[in-house]
C-alpha cells in the first residue's frame, strides 16, 4: 500500500465532519485546514529513481488524497494533472473517498467513459440523509468500482437500495472524547444488508464511545479498531 497526497487542506461538509481527524491533527499543529495547498509529493506517482524506476512500487493500492477531497473546489486547477499521471501508472489502483460526490461527473477526464480500470470510488455517509442524497447520485456514475464507507456512522441508516454494483462497504465509529456513540446494532444491521445483496463488508473501527447490547463502553482510540477485529464480522 500506499499514499499519495497531491494537496491538503479540508473544508466541514456535513455532520460527518464535526470531529474531523484532519481538523484536530492540524488544530494541535497550528495550521489552519482551511487552505488548500499543493504538497511538495504532488508528482509522487510518476517520480523515478537515478535509475529510471517509478520510485513507486507497481501492483500497490494507493490511497488517494486522505488528507482532502480529491473532488473539493479549490484542487480543480490540479485535478487534470492528477488524472493524467493515474491513466499514466495504470498498474497501480487509486482508491479516494468523497463526500462530494455530487461534483463527479464536472470532475472527471473527458476519456473518463464508464471509468478507469484501475480506479476505485468510496462515497461516504454518516446517517439517512446524506445516504439517501449522495448514494442515490453514486448509483447512477459509470464508475467500474464503488464502495461505500459509513464512517463515522452516526445514527441507523438503511443504504439495501443503493447496494448493486457495490464491492465493498465498510462501517466505522467515531473517534474523540466528544464522539457520539457507535450503537453495534446499527452495524449490525448494515451487515445484514450485505449478506442480503452478496456485497463484502468490513467493520474496520468501533467507536470511542461504543454501545453493545444496551451498555455503553468508552474505548481507547488505540483499541478501536482492534476491538472491531475481534468481532470477526467482515464478509
Amino acid at each position: 500500500m500506499a499514499r499519495w497526497d497531491p494537496w491538503r487542506g479540508c473544508h466541514k461538509y456535513s455532520e460527518g465532519c464535526k470531529f474531523c481527524y484532519t481538523h484536530k491533527g492540524d488544530s494541535k499543529r497550528g495550521t489552519d485546514t482551511n487552505l488548500i495547498t499543493k504538497t511538495d509529493k504532488f508528482y509522487a506517482p510518476i517520480t523515478k529513481d537515478k535509475k529510471g524506476a517509478y520510485k513507486m512500487k507497481t501492483g500497490q493500492l494507493v490511497f488517494l488524497c486522505f488528507s482532502s477531497d480529491f473532488l473539493i473546489e479549490e484542487a480543480d486547477a490540479w485535478r487534470t494533472e492528477c488524472w493524467k499521471m493515474i491513466k499514466e501508472r495504470s498498474d497501480l489502483t487509486f482508491l479516494f473517498l468523497t463526500k462530494r460526490i455530487e461534483r463527479f461527473m464536472e470532475c472527471v477526464p473527458s476519456d473518463w467513459g464508464s471509468g478507469y480500470d484501475n480506479v476505485v470510488v468510496s462515497c461516504t455517509v454518516e446517517n439517512q440523509d446524506r445516504a439517501d442524497y449522495r448514494l442515490g447520485i453514486f448509483s447512477k456514475l459509470p464508475i467500474k468500482h464503488k464502495n461505500i464507507v459509513c464512517q463515522p456512522l452516526i445514527e441507523k441508516i438503511d443504504i439495501s437500495p443503493y447496494l448493486n454494483d457495490i464491492e465493498l462497504v465498510v462501517v466505522g465509529g467515531e473517534s474523540d472524547k466528544n464522539a457520539r456513540p457507535l450503537d453495534y446494532d446499527w452495524v449490525l444491521s448494515i451487515r445484514e444488508q450485505c449478506v442480503a445483496h452478496d456485497v463484502h463488508f468490513e467493520f474496520r473501527q468501533c467507536g470511542t464511545h461504543f454501545i453493545k447490547e444496551g451498555k455503553a463502553y468508552t474505548l481507547n482510540t488505540r483499541d478501536l479498531c482492534s476491538q472491531a477485529k475481534k468481532a470477526n464480522i467482515n464478509f
